[in-house]
Protein backbone atom coordinates (compact mmCIF):
# COMPACT_ATOMS: atom_id res chain seq x y z
CA UNK A 1 0.00 0.00 0.00
CA UNK A 2 1.27 3.47 -0.91
CA UNK A 3 1.61 5.70 2.14
CA UNK A 4 -0.35 8.81 1.18
CA UNK A 5 -0.21 10.17 4.74
CA UNK A 6 1.42 9.43 8.08
CA UNK A 7 0.40 7.27 11.06
CA UNK A 8 -1.20 4.44 9.06
CA UNK A 9 -1.48 1.30 11.19
CA UNK A 10 -0.70 -2.35 10.58
CA UNK A 11 3.11 -2.48 10.81
CA UNK A 12 3.19 -2.96 14.59
CA UNK A 13 2.23 -6.20 16.34
CA UNK A 14 0.25 -4.76 19.24
CA UNK A 15 0.44 -8.06 21.14
CA UNK A 16 -2.46 -7.26 23.46
CA UNK A 17 -2.08 -10.66 25.14
CA UNK A 18 1.21 -9.44 26.71
CA UNK A 19 -0.23 -6.34 28.36
CA UNK A 20 -1.25 -8.14 31.51
CA UNK A 21 2.30 -9.11 32.50
CA UNK A 22 5.38 -7.05 33.35
CA UNK A 23 7.66 -9.81 32.05
CA UNK A 24 7.89 -8.07 28.69
CA UNK A 25 9.78 -5.24 30.38
CA UNK A 26 12.58 -7.64 31.25
CA UNK A 27 13.34 -8.41 27.62
CA UNK A 28 16.91 -7.28 26.89
CA UNK A 29 15.81 -5.93 23.50
CA UNK A 30 13.03 -3.75 24.95
CA UNK A 31 13.33 -0.06 24.08
CA UNK A 32 11.19 3.02 24.60
CA UNK A 33 10.33 6.15 22.70
CA UNK A 34 10.84 9.21 24.88
CA UNK A 35 8.29 12.03 24.85
CA UNK A 36 7.95 15.29 26.71
CA UNK A 37 4.93 17.59 26.52
CA UNK A 38 3.83 15.88 23.33
CA UNK A 39 7.20 16.24 21.60
CA UNK A 40 9.42 13.32 20.58
CA UNK A 41 13.08 12.75 21.34
CA UNK A 42 14.76 12.52 17.93
CA UNK A 43 18.24 12.29 16.48
CA UNK A 44 19.79 14.94 14.24
CA UNK A 45 18.47 13.06 11.19
CA UNK A 46 14.90 13.11 12.56
CA UNK A 47 14.85 9.47 13.64
CA UNK A 48 13.17 8.52 16.93
CA UNK A 49 15.66 7.91 19.71
CA UNK A 50 15.08 4.55 21.43
CA UNK A 51 16.19 4.30 25.05
CA UNK A 52 16.77 1.40 27.40
CA UNK A 53 13.94 1.05 29.90
CA UNK A 54 16.34 1.46 32.84
CA UNK A 55 17.93 4.68 31.57
CA UNK A 56 18.50 6.99 34.59
CA UNK A 57 16.83 9.94 32.83
CA UNK A 58 13.53 8.06 32.79
CA UNK A 59 13.26 8.75 36.53
CA UNK A 60 11.54 11.97 35.39
CA UNK A 61 8.59 9.90 34.20
CA UNK A 62 5.52 10.05 36.42
CA UNK A 63 4.39 6.56 35.36
CA UNK A 64 5.99 3.48 33.74
CA UNK A 65 6.36 3.38 29.98
CA UNK A 66 3.39 2.20 27.95
CA UNK A 67 3.79 -1.06 26.06
CA UNK A 68 3.12 -0.33 22.39
CA UNK A 69 3.77 -3.74 20.90
CA UNK A 70 6.35 -6.01 19.31
CA UNK A 71 8.68 -5.30 16.41
CA UNK A 72 11.28 -7.49 14.69
CA UNK A 73 13.85 -5.83 16.94
CA UNK A 74 12.00 -6.37 20.20
CA UNK A 75 9.29 -4.88 22.45
CA UNK A 76 8.62 -1.17 22.17
CA UNK A 77 7.32 1.28 24.76
CA UNK A 78 6.58 5.01 25.05
CA UNK A 79 7.62 6.99 28.13
CA UNK A 80 6.60 10.52 29.05
CA UNK A 81 9.17 12.65 30.95
CA UNK A 82 6.38 14.59 32.60
CA UNK A 83 8.53 15.82 35.50
CA UNK A 84 11.48 17.14 33.47
CA UNK A 85 12.00 20.91 33.22
CA UNK A 86 14.22 22.05 30.31
CA UNK A 87 16.62 24.97 30.35
CA UNK A 88 15.50 26.08 26.89
CA UNK A 89 12.53 28.32 26.23
CA UNK A 90 9.30 26.32 25.93
CA UNK A 91 6.92 29.24 25.51
CA UNK A 92 5.81 28.27 21.99
CA UNK A 93 4.76 24.73 22.91
CA UNK A 94 1.09 24.25 22.16
CA UNK A 95 1.00 26.96 19.51
CA UNK A 96 -0.10 26.06 15.98
CA UNK A 97 3.50 26.16 14.79
CA UNK A 98 6.14 25.23 17.37
CA UNK A 99 9.64 25.27 15.95
CA UNK A 100 11.42 25.28 19.30
CA UNK A 101 13.60 22.34 20.27
CA UNK A 102 14.71 21.25 23.72
CA UNK A 103 17.86 19.27 24.54
CA UNK A 104 17.98 16.86 27.47
CA UNK A 105 21.41 16.58 29.14
CA UNK A 106 21.18 12.79 29.02
CA UNK A 107 20.93 12.89 25.21
CA UNK A 108 23.07 15.89 24.15
CA UNK A 109 23.10 14.87 20.48
CA UNK A 110 19.30 14.62 20.29
CA UNK A 111 16.42 17.03 20.76
CA UNK A 112 12.71 17.07 21.51
CA UNK A 113 10.89 18.06 18.31
CA UNK A 114 7.28 18.72 17.36
CA UNK A 115 5.91 15.54 15.75
CA UNK A 116 3.97 17.35 13.01
CA UNK A 117 7.27 18.43 11.48
CA UNK A 118 8.50 14.83 11.37
CA UNK A 119 5.44 13.33 9.65
CA UNK A 120 6.60 13.27 6.01
CA UNK A 121 9.69 11.16 6.74
CA UNK A 122 8.33 8.63 9.23
CA UNK A 123 8.35 4.96 8.28
CA UNK A 124 4.99 3.18 8.70
CA UNK A 125 6.28 1.41 11.83
CA UNK A 126 7.72 4.53 13.43
CA UNK A 127 4.60 6.49 12.56
CA UNK A 128 2.30 3.93 14.13
CA UNK A 129 4.37 3.68 17.30
CA UNK A 130 4.63 7.46 17.66
CA UNK A 131 0.92 8.02 17.04
CA UNK A 132 -0.05 5.30 19.50
CA UNK A 133 2.40 6.43 22.17
CA UNK A 134 1.56 10.12 21.93
CA UNK A 135 -2.19 9.49 21.99
CA UNK A 136 -1.98 7.17 25.00
CA UNK A 137 0.29 9.54 26.89
CA UNK A 138 -2.13 12.36 26.17
CA UNK A 139 -5.00 10.27 27.49
CA UNK A 140 -3.13 9.38 30.69
CA UNK A 141 -2.27 13.03 31.25
CA UNK A 142 -5.91 14.10 31.15
CA UNK A 143 -7.43 11.07 32.90
CA UNK A 144 -5.36 10.64 36.04
CA UNK A 145 -8.39 10.77 38.32
CA UNK A 146 -11.43 8.50 38.41
CA UNK A 147 -14.45 10.08 36.73
CA UNK A 148 -16.70 8.09 39.08
CA UNK A 149 -15.32 9.08 42.50
CA UNK A 150 -12.40 11.47 41.79
CA UNK A 151 -9.76 9.23 43.39
CA UNK A 152 -6.39 9.17 41.63
CA UNK A 153 -6.33 6.08 39.43
CA UNK A 154 -3.44 3.71 38.80
CA UNK A 155 -2.01 2.31 35.58
CA UNK A 156 -2.73 -1.30 34.64
CA UNK A 157 -2.34 -3.54 31.59
CA UNK A 158 0.98 -1.93 30.61
CA UNK A 159 -0.68 1.46 30.15
CA UNK A 160 -3.86 0.41 28.37
CA UNK A 161 -6.12 0.66 31.44
CA UNK A 162 -6.42 2.96 34.45
CA UNK A 163 -8.15 1.52 37.50
CA UNK A 164 -9.55 3.32 40.50
CA UNK A 165 -8.24 1.83 43.78
CA UNK A 166 -11.23 3.27 45.65
CA UNK A 167 -14.29 2.17 43.65
CA UNK A 168 -12.70 -0.32 41.26
CA UNK A 169 -13.87 1.42 38.08
CA UNK A 170 -11.75 0.67 35.02
CA UNK A 171 -11.08 3.43 32.50
CA UNK A 172 -9.97 2.70 28.95
CA UNK A 173 -8.23 4.92 26.39
CA UNK A 174 -10.52 7.07 24.31
CA UNK A 175 -10.32 8.06 20.66
CA UNK A 176 -12.26 11.10 19.46
CA UNK A 177 -13.89 10.60 16.02
CA UNK A 178 -13.41 13.53 13.64
CA UNK A 179 -14.75 13.98 10.11
CA UNK A 180 -12.65 15.77 7.50
CA UNK A 181 -14.30 16.18 4.15
CA UNK A 182 -13.60 16.96 0.54
CA UNK A 183 -16.76 18.87 -0.40
CA UNK A 184 -17.06 19.50 -4.11
CA UNK A 185 -19.41 21.26 -6.48
CA UNK A 186 -18.70 20.62 -10.14
CA UNK A 187 -15.03 21.31 -10.76
CA UNK A 188 -14.47 23.11 -7.45
CA UNK A 189 -13.56 22.02 -3.92
CA UNK A 190 -14.36 23.82 -0.66
CA UNK A 191 -11.36 25.02 1.35
CA UNK A 192 -11.28 27.04 4.56
CA UNK A 193 -8.83 28.48 7.06
CA UNK A 194 -9.05 28.72 10.83
CA UNK A 195 -8.75 32.09 12.60
CA UNK A 196 -5.41 31.19 14.21
CA UNK A 197 -3.79 29.48 11.22
CA UNK A 198 -0.59 30.74 9.58
CA UNK A 199 -1.02 33.10 6.64
CA UNK A 200 -1.79 31.23 3.43
CA UNK A 201 -2.81 27.97 5.08
CA UNK A 202 -6.11 26.53 3.84
CA UNK A 203 -7.48 23.03 4.30
CA UNK A 204 -10.61 20.92 4.15
CA UNK A 205 -13.37 21.57 6.65
CA UNK A 206 -13.40 19.22 9.65
CA UNK A 207 -15.10 18.69 12.98
CA UNK A 208 -15.87 16.28 15.80
CA UNK A 209 -18.57 13.64 15.50
CA UNK A 210 -21.15 14.23 18.22
CA UNK A 211 -22.78 11.53 20.40
CA UNK A 212 -25.65 9.81 18.65
CA UNK A 213 -24.48 10.97 15.22
CA UNK A 214 -23.38 9.06 12.13
CA UNK A 215 -20.29 10.01 10.16
CA UNK A 216 -22.46 11.13 7.24
CA UNK A 217 -24.62 13.34 9.44
CA UNK A 218 -21.53 14.85 11.05
CA UNK A 219 -20.15 15.80 7.63
CA UNK A 220 -23.37 17.57 6.67
CA UNK A 221 -23.77 19.30 10.02
CA UNK A 222 -20.18 20.53 10.30
CA UNK A 223 -20.09 21.89 6.75
CA UNK A 224 -23.41 23.67 7.24
CA UNK A 225 -22.46 25.10 10.63
CA UNK A 226 -19.15 26.47 9.36
CA UNK A 227 -20.09 27.62 5.85
CA UNK A 228 -23.88 27.30 5.40
CA UNK A 229 -23.20 24.97 2.48
CA UNK A 230 -25.65 22.07 2.26
CA UNK A 231 -24.33 18.63 1.35
CA UNK A 232 -26.06 15.71 -0.33
CA UNK A 233 -24.51 12.25 -0.74
CA UNK A 234 -21.53 11.49 1.53
CA UNK A 235 -19.04 8.64 1.12
CA UNK A 236 -16.24 7.42 3.36
CA UNK A 237 -12.80 7.45 1.72
CA UNK A 238 -10.00 6.67 4.21
CA UNK A 239 -8.99 7.29 7.84
CA UNK A 240 -5.95 8.55 9.72
CA UNK A 241 -5.09 8.30 13.42
CA UNK A 242 -4.33 11.87 14.51
CA UNK A 243 -2.58 11.96 17.90
CA UNK A 244 -3.08 15.69 18.58
CA UNK A 245 -4.16 14.71 21.09
CA UNK A 246 -6.10 11.47 20.39
CA UNK A 247 -8.40 11.56 17.37
CA UNK A 248 -9.29 9.36 14.43
CA UNK A 249 -9.87 11.35 11.24
CA UNK A 250 -12.57 9.94 8.95
CA UNK A 251 -11.79 11.26 5.48
CA UNK A 252 -15.00 11.67 3.50
CA UNK A 253 -16.28 12.96 0.18
CA UNK A 254 -19.47 14.97 -0.14
CA UNK A 255 -21.32 16.66 -2.97
CA UNK A 256 -22.59 20.15 -2.19
CA UNK A 257 -26.16 21.05 -3.09
CA UNK A 258 -25.65 24.79 -2.60
CA UNK A 259 -22.88 27.24 -3.43
CA UNK A 260 -23.22 30.51 -1.51
CA UNK A 261 -20.83 30.61 1.48
CA UNK A 262 -21.58 32.30 4.79
CA UNK A 263 -18.81 31.55 7.27
CA UNK A 264 -19.10 31.18 11.02
CA UNK A 265 -16.38 33.64 12.16
CA UNK A 266 -15.78 31.66 15.34
CA UNK A 267 -14.82 28.62 13.26
CA UNK A 268 -13.35 30.07 10.07
CA UNK A 269 -11.49 33.17 8.98
CA UNK A 270 -12.31 32.40 5.35
CA UNK A 271 -13.81 29.73 3.10
CA UNK A 272 -13.91 29.60 -0.67
CA UNK A 273 -14.50 27.39 -3.68
CA UNK A 274 -11.21 26.55 -5.39
CA UNK A 275 -10.97 25.25 -8.96
CA UNK A 276 -8.98 22.18 -9.96
CA UNK A 277 -6.54 24.44 -11.82
CA UNK A 278 -5.92 26.41 -8.64
CA UNK A 279 -5.51 23.20 -6.63
CA UNK A 280 -2.80 22.02 -9.02
CA UNK A 281 -0.96 25.30 -8.40
CA UNK A 282 -1.43 24.88 -4.65
CA UNK A 283 0.06 21.39 -4.80
CA UNK A 284 2.98 22.71 -6.86
CA UNK A 285 3.57 25.48 -4.35
CA UNK A 286 3.01 28.15 -7.00
CA UNK A 287 -0.39 29.51 -6.00
CA UNK A 288 -0.63 33.25 -5.43
CA UNK A 289 -1.79 33.15 -1.81
CA UNK A 290 -2.66 29.57 -0.74
CA UNK A 291 0.18 27.45 0.64
CA UNK A 292 0.77 23.80 -0.13
CA UNK A 293 -1.00 21.43 2.33
CA UNK A 294 0.97 20.04 5.24
CA UNK A 295 2.85 16.88 4.24
CA UNK A 296 1.72 13.77 6.08
CA UNK A 297 -1.84 14.88 6.90
CA UNK A 298 -4.90 13.24 5.38
CA UNK A 299 -6.27 16.64 4.33
CA UNK A 300 -3.54 17.11 1.75
CA UNK A 301 -3.90 13.50 0.59
CA UNK A 302 -7.62 13.96 -0.03
CA UNK A 303 -7.08 17.23 -1.90
CA UNK A 304 -4.38 15.69 -4.08
CA UNK A 305 -6.47 12.59 -4.80
CA UNK A 306 -9.41 14.75 -5.87
CA UNK A 307 -7.19 16.84 -8.15
CA UNK A 308 -5.95 13.65 -9.83
CA UNK A 309 -9.42 12.05 -10.10
CA UNK A 310 -8.48 9.27 -7.64
CA UNK A 311 -10.55 10.30 -4.63
CA UNK A 312 -13.04 7.41 -4.86
CA UNK A 313 -10.58 4.84 -6.22
CA UNK A 314 -10.25 2.03 -3.60
CA UNK A 315 -7.00 0.86 -5.20
CA UNK A 316 -5.46 4.29 -4.62
CA UNK A 317 -6.10 4.10 -0.87
CA UNK A 318 -5.59 0.36 -0.45
CA UNK A 319 -9.00 -0.01 1.25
Amino acid sequence: MTQHFSFISGALDRAAHLRGSDDIRQDASARTLVLWRGKLLTSQDDRPVLSMLDHPALSDAREPGIFLGLTEDGPRFATDLALWVPLEDAATIGEFVDQSQQVHPAWPEARFAEIRGLMPNLSPLDGEMIATGRALIGWHGSHRFCANCATQSVVESAGWVRKCPQCGTQHFPRTDPVVIMAITRGNKILLGRGPSWPEGMYSLLAGFVEPGETIESAVRREVYEESRITVGPVRYVASQPWPFPMSLMFGCYGEATSEEITIDPLELADARWVSKTDVMQILDGTHEFISRPRNGAIAGALIEAWANDRLLDPAYWGN
